[in-house]
């Protein structure tokens, strides 16, 4: 993208044009060269923003995992910060770099400065660092979030990995059968049409299927790719989505599993806030938008039972945001006074149990898929050979 930038040289007002990802590492690269900038304006352009696609979005993981070797091998925070924007090659991420970096040399703390780029650094991460500089221990911080951070990752992994060779069996499948019914039945209805022999009604319907791609083949096909984009976008319409997850929810063992997944994900990063020194009400708060709407109305009534006095174990219990197991680990929590401890062990329990129910899941859908695609194509198969079996027939 071009941008135009106003720039102050000396005592005169100039116009500057850069290159730039987005408006932000325009700011930087004149920043860097030593103009004050006064606006920044984004320049019409005719042809495809092709460099758009390259920008790289920032690794936030990977930011706090270095961070935390450089300042655990004596570095300061700015110096921390200063070598990882210096060593950064990616345009983007260098801007938001040499962002935080500014904002500590004027003398902001850092979780301020990471306020200064909300589109990169989620509230809860803010919210951790922000803890850490109130207790000093800023490194424990960022191991906290590693650790949790790798944790999440590993079972979004393991459910990737999982629906990978279900997904394969499905555009297999869906490509054999799409090459059977768009080629292969045509040439067959031709062939059967010149005989003019009675054919069972199943052949008849699948054969008129073939001579109407046979005579209409090109507005079939744009049929179908205006049928498929029409779904797509109907697909990533967010009320539809929210639509067919409710409807998943409804499914008993189905509806849950993503509750047992949404709770894990709910009571690790609770933990991590919990440990970092976050107040409970508040640490519940914050974790309240990764929780899906209906399960967000109860921590709410969570929340408002805490302050009024009830025990968490017995809030979360009377709201339906524990299991049988988990509100005992929240109990010997609350007796301890290591409630963050063991609501890690309780996501650590719950990750268990997705891991365990996507296993299953995976060994009962995957010869379904297969039986299912082999019935399909053999009864397309059948029903394409079913007039000659009885050609043959009466001749004999």
């Amino acid at each position: 993208m071009k941008f135009s930038l106003k720039i102050v040289q000396g005592d005169t007002v100039n116009v500057m044009e850069v290159e730039a990802g987005n408006s932000l590492q325009a700011r930087s690269i004149a920043e860097e060269q030593g103009h004050h900038v006064l606006s920044i304006s984004q320049q019409k352009a005719v042809n495809l923003k092709i460099a758009s696609l390259k920008t790289t979005k920032f690794n936030v993981m990977l930011f706090s995992q270095e961070l935390l070797a450089l300042i655990e091998s004596g570095l300061s925070l700015v110096e921390a910060i200063e070598a990882l924007a210096e060593k950064e090659t990616h345009a983007e991420s260098k801007a938001v770099l040499n962002k935080i970096k500014a904002s500590l040399f004027d003398g902001q703390t850092l979780s301020t400065s990471l306020e200064n780029v909300p589109d990169v650094f989620t509230a809860l991460y803010i919210a951790l660092i922000r803890a850490s500089e109130r207790t000093g221990d800023m490194e424990t911080a960022l191991r906290r979030h590693v650790a949790y951070q790798s944790q999440v990752d590993a079972m979004k992994k393991k459910i990737i990995s999982a629906a990978i060779y279900p997904v394969l069996l499905l555009v297999v499948g869906g490509l054999v059968v799409l090459f059977l019914l768009g080629y292969v039945v045509p040439k067959f209805s031709v062939i059967y049409e010149s005989t003019n022999a009675e054919l069972p009604l199943m052949s008849q319907l699948l054969l008129s299927w073939g001579r109407l791609l046979h005579t209409h083949g090109r507005e079939a096909f744009a049929v179908f790719i205006v049928g498929i984009c029409l779904m797509s976008y109907v697909l990533s319409r967010p009320f539809v989505r929210s639509m067919i997850m409710a409807k998943v929810w409804q499914i008993p063992k189905v509806g849950e599993s993503l509750r047992i997944y949404q709770l894990a994900r709910f009571y690790r990063t609770l933990s991590m806030l919990l440990q970092g020194g976050i107040p409970l009400t508040s640490a519940m708060r914050m974790v309240s938008s990764l929780l899906q709407p209906l399960l967000r109305s109860k921590l709410a009534n969570v929340v408002n039972d805490v302050q009024e006095g009830k025990p968490l174990s017995t809030a979360m219990e009377i709201h339906g945001l524990t299991t049988s197991i988990s509100v005992r680990m929240l109990r010997v929590g609350e007796r301890t006074g290591q409630m963050g401890e063991m609501m890690e062990r309780i996501g650590i329990f719950y990750d268990d149990e997705i891991a365990r129910v996507v296993e299953w899941f995976t060994k009962l859908l995957e010869p379904i898929l297969m039986i299912a695609i082999g019935l399909v194509v053999g009864l397309v198969v059948v029903l394409m050979y079913m007039p000659i079996f009885e050609l043959a027939g009466s001749i004999q």
